[in-house]
């Protein structure tokens, strides 16, 4: 049914909460986890100081998916879940559609913010990938009490 399942990941407590969902999904299936890990940059254009410490502010960046993939790598291992990694630059909701188009997958799970009524309305970025992604997504939405 599912074979290769996608879980965007950024170490919040939402998206933890949406991983914790896909790899037991993916362990009840036999699935292999896909983790991916976008690094959003501020737009251009940006501020001199900015520009000057971006070299930085990248690195830092990259430092910290290393270190929330290898988190998910651990909760994939602890259900005896295969699991790739990749970590992608660019707009979140536009890298985890492309990646699953790319890669194949055959479903997105990820976790939600509560955001209350108004950013409900508004959307955030898995209600983005839901409205442009091609496969099955699978959302796990905090609730209030979450928080």
């Amino acid at each position: 049914m599912y074979d290769q399942i996608l879980i965007p990941y950024d170490g919040s407590d939402e998206a933890e909460k949406g991983a914790k969902h896909g790899i037991e999904l993916a362990a009840a299936l036999g699935s292999t986890v896909h983790g991916l890990y976008v690094i959003d940059l501020p737009g251009a254009p940006r501020a001199l100081a900015l520009r000057d410490d971006e070299e930085k502010m990248r690195e830092d960046y990259r430092r910290y998916g290393d270190q929330v993939l290898s988190e998910l790598s651990e909760m994939a291992g602890e259900h005896g879940v295969d699991i790739v990694t990749e970590m992608r630059t660019g707009t979140p909701s536009e890298e985890i559609v492309d990646y699953a188009k790319d890669e194949g997958m055959d479903a997105i799970v990820m976790g939600s913010a509560y955001r209350g009524k108004i950013g409900g309305l508004l959307g955030g970025t898995m209600d983005k990938v839901v409205r442009s992604a091609t496969v099955p997504v699978v959302s796990q939405r905090m609730r209030m009490e979450e928080i």
